[in-house]
């Protein structure tokens, strides 16, 4: 048995060593930051590059760089050219794809300013860009070609502070980074937002599977402080000075809080390695919002923060779906019911088997009845992803349903693990 362990163990050893191998062949220990517009409307989208920034530190794992999930609403591989190899690979989504959603988008054309990054690559590459239509496909809609020397990716740091150390566990490569990033605190409450972030870290170790993954996380905070404190509050004519442009009533929702300038959000994680970006707003009212692979954001103060901050980030880090269906959000038809969602805790019954089916007790029936004899039973229980007929979500009662209970179910904890060891291994 002991010889079996050693034999595993070294397997995998040997694949890290290899894997590393292919990392240092093919890149290096750097971020290339590529800056592009998405625009269209609710029926189209169009591609437009922006710019290339040459940024100092890398923050991803230097093993897993094909992204083997295929979460997200869109997709971006990067191909050597000089071997005509995939090296790497990410699945995200964006506010673009959000707003599509919209009876906004249903009237006119907008374009939002979005983000990949990527390990600097030793050689030129080709990064392809994907969108899934509306049967869950991966369409390729843009190519661009990298030349890793061209004299016009920019090395400027556009904005440069301090980094304070909320939590540190290891080396990046074998960690989830997370950077927290102050919006709307004054140079005279930047001890407030160290507090802060102190807070978050205890929240977030205080829920499962978290608490038992500590070690797999490093959390770092950037020192920036706003000319004004607190955040845009539209409808009451509330405009504030702050570096990150966060405000309230996004898609004319209230309580999502979020900003459109992603440059901004960019230049600023930029003075640390990151995985995840997580925006603290400082604000008590009631508001946040998170979107996968790209940002999450909650306020500060609200008597719910704790579990704001876990819900939103469940989405952001996570790909985690709203199991919600009862909520006024701005989006019309967001999960088309002919087809599975691709978020993990989220299904139409269209592809079952992909989801959390395995979890299940044989017995449990498929529907699941919303009813006593199913209160703590992961199930299949309709309503969820804004829709009250057509989606099912695992449980009655969820940390992504409501904040009545302490416990993310069994499916959503199964994904938030994966996700930490995919980062982490």
């Amino acid at each position: 048995m002991r010889t079996k362990i050693s034999l595993a163990l070294l397997s995998l050893l040997c694949l890290t060593v290899i894997a590393k191998a292919q990392f240092e062949d093919y890149f290096h220990d750097r971020t290339l930051r590529f800056d592009y517009f998405h625009a269209g409307n609710a029926d189209m989208e169009y591609y437009y590059f922006d710019e290339l920034l040459d940024e100092p530190f890398w923050g991803g794992s230097k093993v897993n760089l094909i992204d083997t999930l295929r979460y997200g609403q869109y997709f971006f591989e990067v191909t050597d050219l000089l071997s005509d190899q995939i090296i790497y690979s990410r699945g995200y989504c964006t506010l673009f794809g959000e707003w599509q959603t919209t009876d906004e988008a249903k009237q006119t054309y907008k374009s939002f300013t979005e983000t990949v990054v990527l390990p600097f690559p030793k050689n030129n590459v080709r990064v392809d860009f994907y969108s899934r239509n509306r049967k869950g496909i991966f369409e390729k809609k843009f190519e661009y070609i990298v030349d890793v020397n061209d004299y016009f990716i920019k090395k400027e740091r556009r904005m440069e502070y301090p980094v304070y150390d909320v939590h540190l566990s290891g080396l990046p490569e074998h960690k989830v980074d997370l950077v927290l990033l102050p919006e709307g605190y004054s140079s005279s409450e930047m001890e407030l937002f160290m507090n802060d972030c102190k807070t978050f870290a205890d929240h977030l170790f205080s829920f499962e599977p978290y608490t038992s993954n500590k070690d797999k996380f490093n959390i770092r905070a950037v020192l920036a402080a706003s000319p004004e404190s607190g955040c845009d509050i539209p409808a009451e004519d509330i405009w504030v000075k702050t570096l990150l442009d966060v405000g309230f009533y996004t898609f004319n929702s209230e309580r999502y809080c979020m900003t459109t300038n992603n440059k901004a959000v960019r230049d600023m994680a930029a003075n640390t390695p990151y995985d995840q970006i997580y925006i603290l707003a400082n604000h008590k009212k009631y508001g946040g919002g998170a979107i996968y692979n790209y940002y999450s954001l909650s306020v500060n103060s609200n008597r719910a923060a704790a579990k704001i901050f876990i819900h939103e980030f469940g989405h952001g880090f996570a790909g985690l779906g709203d199991e919600y269906y009862d909520s006024e959000v701005a989006y019309s038809d967001f999960y088309p019911l002919d087809v599975e969602p691709w978020e993990s805790n989220l299904t139409t019954l269209v592809d079952f088997d992909k989801k959390w089916k395995n979890l299940l007790d044989p017995e449990t029936p498929i529907p699941t009845p919303n009813n006593d004899e199913f209160s703590n039973v992961l199930g299949v229980f309709e309503g969820g992803g804004y829709a009250a007929k057509g989606i099912y979500r695992p449980a009655v009662d969820c940390l992504m349903h409501t904040f009545k209970g302490n416990t993310f179910c069994q499916a959503c904890s199964n994904a938030i693990k994966q996700m930490i060891d995919f980062y982490s291994e």
